[in-house]
């Protein structure tokens, strides 16, 4: 259960080597959280993740689980809440795949749809199904701001993306009344090289919007300076800047945060820019 403060106590992150994860963990142990789960493949960063957060006070415990493969959601995470109540979520899985070896091999196409997306339905409606007859506790969803308007550039993350901050949506809406909630994070580029310490670089199940070359959200900075680039650079963020966010975001209980905030005015913006001119802007 949450303290007389409103902080959560339990917290399970599927994803459990994602930076932004792990970041928002660390200013949730600060804040008492005492029970950490770390949901991901057993692997060596898992470990090193877990033993970075034991080291700030927290009992930390690991969880084998795969997000491609959801049948067995049911039970592995049947087994973590079996142990005692889970007051937040955090669904931060997922793998931004090569745009363009995709295009060439519609099988790993797949394979980012079904980690991004089929994998995120199963975990969250077996979390939120457990979350509800606990009676209490928070969804955190890692969504992206390229699943805001798709671009040619990573349509296939893209589109995971859309139709996981959609399902996101509906799933919260089913929840209203209930005394589980659901928060959607939409980042945007995540700046490399701003990872803390006691975190690790993503494995196979990664933090969201992790690039091909290990940083989360969009491309990193590349050099190239146009207006467009210009933009984007100072909506870039850190995985620091996002857990703060979501930490005031659950405290304030919101329902979707934008991280930086500017990032919702300029998305409305380009939502309704039309498509011919959307395909020429270098966003």
């Amino acid at each position: 259960m949450k303290d007389a403060f409103g902080a959560p106590q339990s917290l399970l992150v599927l994803g459990g080597t994602s930076q932004i994860a792990l970041a928002t963990a660390r200013r949730l142990i600060a804040l008492r959280t005492r029970t950490v789960w770390l949901a991901g493949r057993p692997s060596p960063a898992l470990e090193t993740a877990a033993a970075g957060l034991r080291a700030r006070g927290a009992e930390v415990r690991t969880v084998a689980f795969d997000a491609l493969d959801p049948e067995s959601h049911e039970t592995v995470l049947g087994k973590v809440f079996a142990e005692g109540d889970i007051d937040l979520v955090m669904m931060a899985f997922g793998i931004p795949g090569d745009q363009t070896r995709d295009e060439e091999e519609p099988l790993r196409a797949v394979r980012v749809a079904r980690t991004n997306y089929t994998g995120a339905v199963s975990a969250g409606l077996v979390c939120a199904g457990a979350l509800q007859a606990q009676g209490h506790g928070s969804l955190v969803v890692l969504s992206s701001v390229s699943g805001e308007r798709v671009r040619r550039a990573d349509f296939i993350y893209g589109s995971s993306k859309a139709g996981l901050d959609a399902f996101a949506q509906g799933l919260g809406d089913a929840l209203h009344g209930t005394g589980v909630r659901v928060m959607i994070v939409r980042p945007g580029p995540v700046r490399p090289g701003s990872v803390h310490p006691g975190s690790v670089h993503p494995g196979s199940v990664r933090g969201d919007g992790a690039e091909p070359d290990g940083t989360d959200g969009a491309a990193a900075v590349t050099g190239v300076v146009d207006p467009a680039e210009l933009v984007r650079r100072r909506l870039m963020t850190t995985p620091e800047a996002v857990a703060d966010a979501i930490v005031t975001g659950l405290r304030q209980g919101t329902g979707t945060v934008w991280v930086p905030g500017a990032l919702r005015v300029v998305m409305s913006a380009l939502r309704h820019v039309p498509r011919p001119l959307f395909r020429r802007l270098s966003v």
